[in-house]
């Protein structure tokens, strides 16, 4: 396609990208359900592969789009920008489901259970312990990516990376925690609508952590790379958002799924 042309949108190029994001989506789902079922990991293991290669490879594209085409212009990131503004808010309507059920059952609670909640023999999480230091790390994340996007505008390149690099970290560790509260855990997501709720609920947030936390790792191997600038920084500011979307989430489900509901 050329390069020339008397408008400032982006048309993009033809891309497999897309087909087989979807075919690569389609092998995780597959050999999740075989991994569930037969606990063989062999096709889960070659999805994982086919999604990240087609992650980097697309991303790759958007990339040299953005900063070394110029094709990502005044108008074109307007665009963007309204687009992740309604992804995140298709994200909180698909939180806001969780809730309700999580609501639903606790406040009124079903004679199946006992009428009681947390229903007879769950024993939930403290959460002054391992929630309240997941809490804690993330309100620091929040802050430490702040501080990059501040250190961006200042064209700060040193604080700038330091600042993404701290957030990366803190969002591997906030998974590492989890992670381990899931293998310590003294119910399962089969344990009545208590277990379904809280491993579906903090299960889809783990999900958006490791997202952003891939996100904020690509940002800062581009910040690396002074593919940011003051005036044409996007994709670092498309990050920002969507992690500060991962804080308050977090916060309305220790509020209500380990403190409240506990």
């Amino acid at each position: 396609m050329s390069m020339h042309k008397n408008h400032p949108f982006h048309l993009v190029d033809y891309s497999p990208w897309p087909l087989y994001g979807a075919l690569g989506a389609m092998t995780l789902m597959s050999g999740l359900i075989k991994w569930f079922h037969q606990q063989q990991s062999n096709l889960l293991l070659v999805g994982m592969l086919i999604t990240l290669m087609i992650m980097y490879q697309w991303w790759r594209d958007i990339t040299r789009e953005g900063t070394f085409q110029g094709l990502h212009t005044m108008s074109v990131t307007i665009g963007l920008r309204w687009g992740m503004i309604l992804f995140i808010i298709s994200e909180i309507f698909f939180f806001i489901s969780f809730f309700w059920g999580f609501f639903h059952s606790s406040l009124s609670p079903a004679v199946e259970i006992g009428m009681i909640w947390p229903p007879k023999g769950i024993m939930p999480f403290n959460p002054l312990q391992i929630p309240l230091l997941n809490t804690l790390i993330l309100l620091s994340s929040g802050i430490t990516v702040t501080w990059a996007h501040h250190a961006l505008m200042e064209n700060n390149y040193k604080q700038s990376v330091q600042g993404l690099l701290l957030t990366v970290l803190l969002g591997l560790y906030f998974t590492a925690l989890q992670a381990y509260e899931y293998i310590e855990s003294p119910f399962t997501i089969a344990d009545a609508v208590y277990g379904s709720s809280f491993f579906m609920a903090t299960g889809f947030h783990g999900l958006h952590v490791i997202i952003g936390t891939t996100f904020l790792l690509i940002c800062l191997l581009r910040q690396l790379n002074n593919h940011f600038s003051l005036t044409h920084h996007f994709g670092f500011e498309a990050a920002a958002w969507y992690w500060h979307f991962v804080d308050v989430v977090w916060l309305f489900l220790y509020i209500s799924i380990y403190w409240w509901g506990s």
